[in-house]
């Protein structure tokens, strides 16, 4: 989040600097500050001002790593950014989508819940921080999981809004770039303690789409109730 954007947010709210701050809980000088770029905002104080002005979650700066995380605190987060599955769970502080993807997708064993939900933060924040995002999954052996959950957004996008819309051109872009760097070790899609015989029938009968990105799963565009 950067000084410009936090200013211009407050001038459309029709806010003062010492409103702002009041809510912020920071002092007015100090507010001017970062306004004028000569301070920067931390991950916390974003977020404050994330939920405070009403701005989207893709102005929460990522963390500087990712951590693996529970289940609960997952479905917390796709809560917060306004996952309809997880509508009745309390959300609490907005987090950087593709931080809470990354996370998802970092984690050995995901219940299917959670990765339904996977694809619908790529089609509900196209503008996300793919630059980041791509490469942390690098770093983290990901991009293999994230190319094929990223197959099925772009096919949902596809069918939702045409190959001429932005959505579907990002989604496109994104997915092109992740397949130069696409592994060749085969991985799961978050089920890494499925047995031997399960992952002899996924070989089998899984997608296309995974047989591309060397994922064992069966998930299919058709699957993601939330998505449509």
């Amino acid at each position: 989040m950067t000084g410009q954007l936090l200013k211009a947010t407050r001038k459309q709210r029709g806010l003062t600097q010492a409103e702002t701050a009041l809510r912020l809980r920071v002092s007015q000088p100090y507010l001017a500050l970062l306004e004028r770029g000569k301070r920067t905002l931390g991950t916390k104080l974003a977020r404050r001002a994330a939920r405070t002005l009403g701005l989207p979650a893709t102005a929460v700066p990522p963390s500087s790593q990712v951590q693996r995380t529970s289940a609960e605190t997952l479905t917390r987060k796709l809560s917060g950014l306004g996952y309809p599955g997880f509508a009745y769970v309390r959300s609490g502080w907005k987090n950087n989508p593709a931080e809470v993807l990354l996370a998802a997708l970092a984690t050995p064993d995901l219940e299917s819940r959670v990765t339904e939900a996977l694809p619908w933060v790529l089609l509900k924040y196209p503008d996300l921080d793919t630059t980041w995002l791509v490469r942390q999954a690098k770093v983290l052996d990901l991009t293999n999981r994230l190319g094929f959950v990223v197959d099925l957004a772009r096919q949902v996008a596809e069918k939702q809004d045409g190959t001429e819309s932005v959505r579907y051109q990002r989604l496109t872009q994104l997915e092109n770039e992740l397949s130069r760097s696409k592994l060749q070790a085969e991985t799961t899609l978050c089920q890494e303690s499925l047995s031997e015989s399960e992952r002899s029938w996924l070989r089998e009968h899984r997608p296309e789409e995974a047989q591309r990105w060397n994922v064992l799963t069966n998930w299919k565009p058709e699957h993601l109730q939330f998505a449509y």
